[in-house]
Order: structure tokens, then C-alpha cells, then sequence
């Protein structure tokens, strides 16, 4: 890709440092203004973010979501005016207005940088180290496609993820994971500069944090510089410049700036990272800054005629790459055709026809490894799927045979062995579902889920389409004991806005959510699976597996006479409920059994359907779930009964702590008994 900036002045002048101050008084007024945010991080470094705005970052904003468009994080996400301030200077539909509407109702300026609130944020970010593992998904995915896609004379993927990183973000774990793995992987085309101000909401970064960062990155295998004056334009620009021609690591520019620079009482002061500064403060500020003191939101326009320059630059890239897309689709047509099925963030059509049906006599199986037959099964039509685990694919059947691993040697490998590193795993399929272009999924088990809880919390408020395989689904993992043994992690999965949650309770239920997670729900999926063997549900008898897709659906009615009873269950479980409602059919207990699959699923049907399924005049319900019994009341009503698991497990055998903990038709049987009479 050529240079984003061609048209920018070689030299640095004093337009440039009009923008920067131009970016800083914005940000000071934004503040003020909302009577809260953080002020400090902007005004340090302004310099930096205007020379990576102005210079070399490639973008058209007419164009928010061109598909080879440079990549830009705020991983500093508390520091969002920054962000919105360069999107307005930049031609971005964020107005003077939404920045004067800062952090309230209605704008699209929200305290920190969400994923389609704003045109031209690419990530949600403000928990620190989540944007920096966003960014490590971005340039794998980026690497992925220019592999599966470019061709000799035809290139249609060349560009890279930039980000700006602060103290906080290298302090996370989840930062420390993703770096390590970005250093392992060679991530030549991503570039982080870290704003190394020295300065947490506490006071001085040396209270807690003294390690020498550079040889810290170093030894993950990163490519590191270091300015010492973060108001070096020519120095910042090189160091940018140098960092695109390394290709073999990712870069760190480490960046020694401070915090609130040019106020003459807060600068490099911790009272300026979460507050306002305050209107003399401004004042002085401004004054220092050679800036109008009383002047508010102000923008010269000679600020904007320098971002339209590189906004222009960004244009004439794309337009030619949109001469380029069409040269390749006569070129490579078939090509061609396969990039529209990735960038539809979709399965091809025809792909149903690939997805397995299960066979009653071929059980019993686990779900966990008949989710693996079905990845295996649809791989080959579903190009665009890539994923992993977390040192767990032979435990997740998360493997895809014959489709190689990426890595340094192999660009086009569809297994992203991840390592130990659950929480980095997280934030980097986020980053890999929005940079667009593939469907990523992750499995590890699901008591690690809570590893992992803050991304897919994020998956959720961005509407990131991120398939979670989460295997190993109740005590039944026996003997591994209480550690390992999931109680809470279903109720608190559910709890997630946005998060759609899938149980199978056999192999053809796990195929059915398979295509749901794939092709229906367009935010993030967790499958939800089990270590031990299940029955194949025989459904010539029993209701058909595409009613899944409702949440909840009568599984089977009673064998004869008026129903009395209900009994809901999903994954494993299930089993215990038909086996219940043989027990009560010979005590004359005439029950209905709801397979219960998904909770999102089912909230979402109409009324008239959920009626029908939990008839409200049936008050006699039982819900049996090895796990914490939290949220079973929405469905089971004031009345019903709840067989749960409200207590750590045990190690032993599975099906003997599932007995010892109650978790038994007999025990289900007789809870709705007692309900009935």
C-alpha cells in the first residue's frame, strides 16, 4: 500500500503543531464541559497520535469500513476524546456538536470508544490491555486474508494495525498473554506506540510499576525503539517509518511523553488522569499553549485543511483499490467470489448440506466431540472459519484436520494454537471477528470461561459474531474435582446482555447450534458442552432438532392422558428429565418434557409461542440443571421447583458425584410429585 500522507508536507511546520494543540484544547473543553473524563492522556500525546493520524495511518473516512483500510486502537480507551477529536479533524461524521455532547445521553462520544456508537472506531476498549489483544487478532487476521488472497500482480490485503498503548495496558495480564503470542507469531505489520507518561490515577507508575519495559518486549521477540521527548515530531515520524519497514516482529515505540502537557499546575500530575482540569486552569493552559483563553471547542481551519490532506491521501488509496479489487476479479475470479463470502462475515451458500445428522445407533457421544465431527464436517465449505484453544483442542475437539496452523512459517493456517492464554485468546477473537473478513471461534473449558468473562462481556457490547467452545460443562467431569467442575459459570454466562448461550443435549442438537452460531445470531455464541458420552436423542419419537432455534420446545408430551407437569432441562440433563418422566408416568404423573437449550433464544419468541411451550396454567414445574440453580425462576414461576447443584463438587467418578449431588431422575420425579399433589 503506498503512503497514506503523500500529499503532507516533508517537513514539519507550524501547522502541525496547530493540529496538536488543536486536539489538546479539544480535549481540555470536552472534559470541562462533560465534568468528567480524562484529560491527561489526550494532551500527552497529542504529538504522537497527530504524527500517526497525519503522516501514515491509511484512511478514507467515507469509507469507514473499507476492507484494507489501516487499523487504529485507542487501547487507552479512558483517553477517548483523543479518538474523537481525530476523527472529526480527519472528516469522520463525529461533529463539533458530538464533541461538545461528550459522555451524554444520545451522543456518539461516549466515555470510552465503543464499536458502532462512533463512525470509525474499530474496537470497544477502556478495560486496559483489551484493546492491545484486540489489535494481535486484527494482524492475524490481516496476515490470514493477504495469504488466502493476494496473488502475484494482485494484492488486496496490505495494511496494518496501529495502536496506542498506556502504563495501565502493559500492567494487565491480558496484554503480557497477547504480547507474548504476538512476539511468537512475528507480527510484522503491527505497531503499538506507548504512551509512557508515568502517571496512574494513584500518582507516579513507580509505585507499582518498575520493570524495564523495553527488554520486556524484547524478550517476547518485539522490535523496540524509544524516544525520549514525545514532542519530537521528526523523531516520532522516523520511528513510525522505521517500524512499517520490520516486518519479521511487532514493534513497540515507547514514547516518554506527559500527562496534561503545557498546564502549568497539573502537567505530569496524577490530578490530571481522571478529572478536569478546571477554567483556570484551561485558562493558563491555553496561555501557555499560545491559544485563545477563552475561546472553546475551537478548530482552525487550518487544522482541518491538514487532515483533509491526509484524508484525501487515504481516498486516493482506496479508490485505487477498488481499481485493483475489480482487475482481480477478472483476474481471479473464483478468488474474487471466496473474498465476497468472507467479507459477508457468513458461510457460503449451499453450506447446510455439509452438517452432519446423527444417527441414533452411533451414540453415545460427547457433545464436545460431535462438535468437533461437525467442524470437521462443514471446514472445507466454510473456508472463512478459523479458531483454536487454549492449549485444549484434543479435550475441545477444536482442531481442524489437514488445514494447517498459523504461524511463522504458514500465513494461510485456519488453527490458531493460542497457548495457555485464555484471556488474551478472548480479546484476540474479538479482534479477529472485527477486523472482518473471518468467523473465529475459541474453545477451553468452561470453567475458564471466567478467564475470558471481560472480552466476551466486550464481544457482547460491540456485536463481535465470536463462536466460544466451552467443553467440560458440569460436575459430570468427575474426577478432576471442584476446580475444574462449573456451578456458576452457565448463570453468569447467561447474565451477559447480548450473549447468546447454547446447551446441546446430544449430537444433532450441537450440529443445529452450530448453525445457528454460524449463520443466525450475529453477536457472539457460546456452546456450551459436554466431557461425557450423551445418547443420541431418537427423534422419530421425540420432537425435530430445528425447533433449537426457538430456545425451548416441548422435547415430549406425556405418553397418555392431561399433561400435569413440566419438566425443563438442557445439555446432559435433558436425559435426566425423559428419564424422570418414565418414572412419573407409571405413578400415574402424566409430564411434559421442554428441552431447554438456550434462555436468549427462547426470550426472544413471541409470546403466543412461549405460552404454548410453558402453558402459564401448568404450574407444576421442574427445572434440572447441574450447575446453580440462579435465573431457573423465570421459568419455573413462584411455584415450581428447582434440582440444582447450589454447592462446590467433589472428585470422583462423574456419574457418582451427579448422584451424590442430586442430580438424578429420582430426584427430578419426585420434585415434581410433591408439585403436583
Amino acid at each position: 500500500m503506498g503512503e497514506a500522507a503523500a500529499e503532507v508536507p516533508a517537513c514539519f511546520d507550524d501547522q502541525d503543531q496547530l493540529c496538536i494543540n488543536t486536539i489538546r484544547t479539544l480535549a481540555m473543553d470536552a472534559v470541562q464541559k462533560a465534568k468528567s473524563g480524562h484529560p491527561g492522556m489526550p494532551m500527552g500525546a497529542a504529538s504522537m497520535a497527530h504524527v500517526l493520524w497525519s503522516r501514515h495511518l491509511c484512511f478514507d473516512p467515507n469509507a469507514p469500513d473499507w476492507a484494507d483500510r489501516d487499523r487504529f486502537i485507542l487501547s487507552a480507551g479512558h483517553g477517548s476524546i483523543l479518538l474523537y477529536a481525530l476523527l472529526h479533524l480527519a472528516g469522520y461524521d463525529v461533529s463539533l456538536e458530538q464533541l461538545r455532547d461528550f459522555r451524554q445521553w444520545g451522543s456518539c462520544t461516549p466515555g470510552h470508544p465503543e464499536r458502532g456508537a462512533t463512525p470509525g472506531v474499530e474496537v470497544t476498549t477502556g478495560p486496559l490491555g483489551q484493546g492491545f489483544a484486540n489489535g494481535v487478532g486484527m494482524a492475524i487476521a490481516e496476515e490470514f486474508l493477504a495469504h488466502t488472497f493476494n496473488r502475484p500482480g494482485h494484492t488486496v490485503v496490505d495494511h496494518y494495525v496501529y495502536g496506542i498503548v498506556s502504563d495501565g495496558d502493559l500492567m494487565e495480564g491480558i496484554a503480557s498473554e497477547a504480547a507474548s503470542l504476538a512476539g511468537h507469531l512475528g507480527l510484522g505489520k503491527l505497531i503499538y506506540l506507548y504512551d509512557d507518561n508515568r502517571i496512574s490515577i494513584e500518582g507516579p507508575t513507580q509505585i507499582t510499576f518498575t520493570e524495564d519495559v523495553g527488554h520486556r518486549f524484547g524478550a517476547y521477540g518485539w522490535h523496540v525503539m524509544q524516544i525520549t521527548d514525545g514532542n519530537d515530531l521528526s523523531l516520532l515520524d522516523a520511528a513510525i517509518s522505521r517500524a512499517k519497514q520490520v516486518r519479521d516482529r511487532p514493534s513497540l515505540i515507547m514514547v516518554r511523553t506527559h500527562i496534561a502537557f503545557g498546564s502549568p499546575n497539573k502537567q505530569d500530575s496524577a490530578d490530571a488522569h481522571g478529572a478536569p482540569l478546571g477554567e483556570e486552569e484551561i485558562k493558563a493552559t491555553k496561555q501557555r499553549l499560545g491559544w485563545p483563553e477563552d475561546a472553546h471547542f475551537l478548530v482552525p481551519e487550518e487544522a482541518r485543511e491538514r487532515y483533509a490532506l491526509a484524508a484525501a491521501a487515504g481516498a486516493a488509496t482506496h479508490k485505487e483499490w477498488q481499481a485493483a479489487l475489480v482487475a482481480y476479479r477478472t483476474a481471479e475470479p473464483e478468488l474474487a467470489a471466496r473474498w465476497d463470502v468472507f467479507q459477508s462475515g457468513r458461510p457460503e451458500a449451499g453450506w447446510l448440506t455439509a452438517l452432519p445428522v446423527f444417527d441414533p445407533a452411533d451414540g453415545p457421544i460427547a457433545t464436545r466431540a460431535a462438535s468437533g465431527k461437525v467442524l470437521n464436517a462443514v471446514a472445507d465449505t466454510v473456508q472463512n472459519l478459523v479458531g483454536g484453544s487454549a492449549d485444549l483442542a484434543p479435550s475441545n475437539n477444536t482442531f481442524l484436520t489437514g488445514k494447517g496452523s498459523f504461524d511463522r512459517r504458514f500465513r494461510g493456517g485456519r488453527n490458531i494454537r493460542f497457548g495457555v492464554r485464555e484471556h488474551a485468546m478472548g480479546g484476540i477473537l474479538n479482534g479477529l471477528a472485527l477486523h472482518g473478513g473471518v468467523l473465529p471461534y475459541g474453545g477451553t473449558f468452561l470453567v475458564f470461561s471466567d478467564y475470558m468473562r471481560p472480552s466476551i462481556r466486550l464481544a457482547a457490547i460491540s456485536g463481535a459474531h465470536v463462536v466460544y467452545v466451552f467443553t467440560h460443562d458440569s460436575v459430570a467431569v468427575g474426577e478432576d474435582g471442584p476446580t475444574h467442575q462449573p456451578i456458576e459459570h452457565l448463570a453468569a454466562l447467561r447474565a451477559i446482555p447480548d450473549l447468546t448461550v447454547i446447551r446441546p443435549a446430544d449430537a444433532n442438537e450441537t450440529a443445529e447450534a452450530w448453525r445457528i452460531a454460524l449463520d443466525e445470531v450475529e453477536g457472539p455464541v457460546a456452546l456450551i458442552l459436554t466431557r461425557q458420552n450423551l445418547p443420541i436423542l431418537d427423534r422419530s419419537h421425540l420432537a425435530a432438532v430445528d425447533l433449537l432455534g426457538r430456545g425451548a420446545y416441548v422435547l415430549s408430551e406425556p405418553h397418555d392422558g392431561t399433561m400435569e407437569a413440566i419438566i425443563m432441562a438442557s445439555g446432559s440433563e435433558v436425559h435426566t428429565a425423559l428419564s424422570a418422566r418414565d418414572i412419573l408416568s407409571v405413578q400415574g404423573v402424566m409430564a411434559r418434557v421442554v428441552a431447554f437449550p438456550s434462555w436468549e433464544l427462547f426470550a426472544a419468541q413471541p409470546q403466543e409461542y412461549r405460552d404454548e411451550v410453558l402453558p402459564p396454567t401448568v404450574t407444576a414445574r421442574v427445572a434440572v440443571e447441574a450447575g446453580t440453580g440462579f435465573g431457573w425462576e423465570r421459568w419455573v414461576g413462584e411455584h415450581g421447583k428447582i434440582i440444582c447443584i447450589d454447592r462446590f463438587g467433589a472428585s470422583a467418578p462423574g456419574p457418582i458425584v451427579m448422584e451424590k449431588l442430586g442430580i438424578t431422575p429420582e430426584a427430578v420425579a419426585a420434585a415434581a410429585r410433591n408439585l403436583v399433589f
